[in-house]
């Protein structure tokens, strides 16, 4: 067997915002690894911390937004070293993102046409022939009807699945190595969705990039990723294989998003919804940091925060029920 090929390392990475209230930290040591042609998958509430971790690798945080530890490493190189105009030349011709909201993503004043020949111009060598040919031919890829006269339109003219589809376009006009979706199908209905989900993975087959897919629905990325992390107040709780998290959940707040998620063989079976609030990023508990909304919180979840313990060779979960298993199994 060959060697597995990493695309990107993100080891121990802290991100904060400096705000005039104190430093919000957002991203508190996140590390884990991409392969070439692999799709890894980012999941937890809003505010825990995954756009975050998704806007740190290609360093487009707001002003206020620094990376203050950790290395990010892309091919073996630190890009959290890199110069702008290296990080410049490493957005869209190495890693794209797909942001959520493709109405503000796209620029109502100019044509999809001028925006897409933009960033083809600007990572590549071609010229403005050529790049309008280039142009055409991913609004064709990604299954965008009479992409000659789409051209010439403006968002506003668009529905919501075919801007997205332009936005994915003009993603992967220049063939990254890794692509970021940063919730990619919220505004979406759910034919769509699953029209542009299947669309991604189809490109990544043909094009042999690595995804990380940001995303609060647990659902989206059942069928779609080999490695899942959960996030919890800019810390991972919990990674695994899809069927890790989703039959074997080893962390309280893994069980409480699966909880809160319709089955469809028992529609009627209530749901049940995570108790409290999400929590306060710049009040962070001592501890385990989902510890105030945790059903089975004990004293030691309150002053100090668990190390990740290994489940199984896919399975790593940060929880102290966990650990307590693991005494109870030992004495008997």
């Amino acid at each position: 067997m060959g060697e597995v090929k990493k695309i990107l390392e993100v080891n121990d990475l802290h991100t904060s915002f400096f705000t005039d209230n104190g430093e919000v930290c957002a991203v508190n040591g996140i590390s884990f690894t991409l392969e070439a042609g692999k799709t890894l998958g980012i999941v937890g509430e809003s505010g825990s911390g995954k756009s975050v971790t998704a806007y740190s690798i290609m360093q487009i945080l707001a002003e206020s937004g620094r990376i203050v530890g950790g290395s990010v490493l892309y091919h073996g190189e630190d890009i959290t070293k890199w110069s702008e105009r290296q990080m410049q030349n490493f957005r869209g011709s190495k890693c794209s993102i797909i942001f959520q909201d493709p109405m503000t993503s796209l620029n109502p004043v100019f044509t999809v046409g001028s925006q897409l020949t933009e960033a083809i111009l600007l990572h590549t060598d071609k010229n403005k022939e050529e790049a309008v040919e280039r142009a055409i031919e991913m609004l064709t890829l990604v299954g965008v009807n009479e992409p000659a006269s789409r051209l010439k339109q403006y968002p506003h003219e668009l529905s919501g699945g075919m801007r997205q589809r332009v936005m994915i376009a003009m993603a992967l006009c220049c063939e990254p190595d890794i692509l970021i979706a940063d919730e990619p199908t919220t505004a979406l209905d759910v034919t769509i969705q699953a029209q542009i989900l299947e669309l991604m993975q189809d490109l990544q087959k043909k094009l042999g990039m690595a995804i990380i897919m940001v995303t609060h629905d647990l659902g989206v990325i059942a069928n779609m990723c080999d490695e899942i992390l959960v996030m919890y107040g800019g810390r991972v709780c919990e990674r695994g294989t899809a069927d890790d998290i989703f039959y074997d959940p080893a962390h309280e707040y893994t069980k409480g998003l699966l909880r809160s998620i319709p089955k469809t063989d028992n529609m009627n079976e209530a749901l049940v919804p995570i108790g409290g609030t999400p929590i306060n990023l710049l009040n962070m508990p001592e501890g385990c940091a989902f510890c105030p909304r945790c059903d089975q919180a004990m004293k030691i979840c309150l002053t100090q925060i668990p190390e990740e313990l290994r489940i199984t060779d896919t399975h790593l979960s940060s929880c102290w029920m966990n650990v307590k298993k693991l005494y109870q199994a030992q004495e008997d």
